[in-house]
């Protein structure tokens, strides 16, 4: 099984970018974290980070047939961005994945643009997100209904 995990803008300033919400971890721990939970579940992983919508959508589309899954935490891009979405609607089974608890932040982040095509999302965890994302997803992708 191969999972592709996605970080989206200004995620790679984790650790230094607002603590108080975010938490002290980096993406390198966050990785290293993503990393070993992956080799735990006898899974692949590939991990990219850009602060570039398009990037991440060309990453999505090269996704379908190479990968299982995608694990996203698609930053600011949640809330804005229409092809981001529509991406992840043509896409392999995607679980969303914040840091904060979107729904108890700012009004413009309580609303998710692919909320409502993944497959589900894990928020609020702070970095235990990520690799609770990442066991929801192949726990997921090893349904026996599972249409991926």
């Amino acid at each position: 099984m191969r999972i592709l995990i996605l970080h989206g803008p200004n995620l790679n300033l984790i650790g230094t970018r607002e603590p108080e919400v975010y938490g002290t971890r980096t993406l390198d721990q966050i990785n290293a974290d993503l990393a070993a939970a992956a080799e735990g579940l006898g899974v692949g992983l590939t991990i990219r980070q850009s602060n570039h919508e398009g990037e991440l959508i060309d990453a999505i589309h090269a996704a379908i047939g190479a990968y299982d899954g995608v694990l996203i935490n698609a930053g600011g891009y949640t809330h804005t961005s229409v092809a981001l979405r529509d991406a992840i609607a043509a896409g392999p089974p995607t679980v969303e994945v914040h840091l904060s608890n979107i729904h108890a932040r700012e009004g413009f982040r309580r609303r998710s643009l692919i909320a409502p095509v993944c497959v589900g999302g894990v928020y609020g965890f702070g970095a235990a997100s990520y690799t609770a994302g990442l066991q929801a997803l192949v726990d997921y992708l090893k349904l026996p209904l599972n249409p991926a």
